[in-house]
């Protein structure tokens, strides 16, 4: 049960404007598939959703997009790209962890970290949980926790806070994992910030059978919240879209796609046999 997982960004009905921009400004990138309701696409052969949803939800720097541009050059040609008409969060320089390395939220809101390293992973940009405010000691139980639900999932390494810091003892500051042979960051932030995990952004994960959808409702919906059309929060805020992996192609089809749009809206879990019966 190795689902597919990618993230999904909310857009306020510019889902495929969004889209374009991104594929202008990454290399190995391409639209895979755009109707009305969503755009898929690729970026540096990552895997993108962005969603038409409307202005109800915005996204946050609580999930961002670790790049690893492996020179200085790239990283200062996406610097100037990215950040046009954004906002600079960290500016561009030379850290401690990285010879050069900037955080930027675009003016689509999407959060990028780009850094002049390499990732050491076939992976160039890599999904970045932050965990802040209350949250900010539960990395570690939150990589337990995804390891434990997803089959084939292990840490690929922990970096703890340095002790002067005062942080709990086995306190992370950063960790990366693979779920299901999909790459994350998580990251955890001592400050105060004024923002969180939102349904703004999202992971989507694919499922071929009625019984995985069940399975990761379940899992990960334990202690969250559920929510409608496949959505839920996990118990640590963070957003999910559980779906079966023949939905794409069939909202991609004009002649079934508003047959299936109506057959799942009233639904919370996602039940494959009523959306397929409704176009049959």
């Amino acid at each position: 049960m190795k689902s597919p997982l990618y993230p999904c960004l909310w857009s306020d009905n510019n889902a495929r404007e969004a889209a374009d921009f991104y594929v202008s400004a990454f290399p190995a990138s391409k639209i895979l598939k755009s109707n009305p309701l969503v755009t898929t696409f690729e970026l540096s052969n990552t895997k993108f959703m962005a969603l038409n949803g409307g202005p109800m939800y915005k996204m946050t720097p609580a999930f961002s997009f670790s790049v690893y541009c492996e020179n200085e050059k790239e990283t200062r040609r996406l610097y100037n790209l990215l950040s046009k008409n954004g906002n600079i969060m960290i500016p561009l320089d030379k850290y401690d962890w990285s010879p050069l390395y900037a955080w930027v939220e675009d003016k689509f809101g999407v959060s990028w970290q780009l850094d002049a390293s390499s990732s050491g992973q076939k992976e160039k940009i890599i999904p970045t949980l932050l965990f802040v405010n209350r949250k900010n000691t539960l990395v570690k139980e939150a990589l337990n926790h995804y390891k434990n639900i997803f089959p084939g999932s292990e840490t690929v390494f922990e970096a703890p806070f340095p002790p002067e810091a005062g942080m709990p003892e086995g306190s992370l500051l950063f960790a990366r994992f693979q779920l299901s042979g999909n790459i994350f960051n998580a990251m955890s932030s001592p400050g105060n910030h004024d923002y969180d995990f939102t349904p703004g952004n999202s992971v989507v994960i694919e499922c071929e059978t009625q019984e995985e959808i069940d399975y990761y409702w379940e899992k990960l919906g334990e202690d969250g919240r559920y929510s409608m059309c496949g959505w839920l929060e996990d118990k640590y805020g963070v957003s999910w879209q559980i779906i079966p992996s023949v939905l794409p192609e069939l909202m991609a089809d004009p002649a079934k796609a508003q047959k299936v749009t109506s057959a799942f809206m009233n639904m919370q879990k996602l039940e494959i046999e009523p959306i397929l019966r409704s176009i049959r």
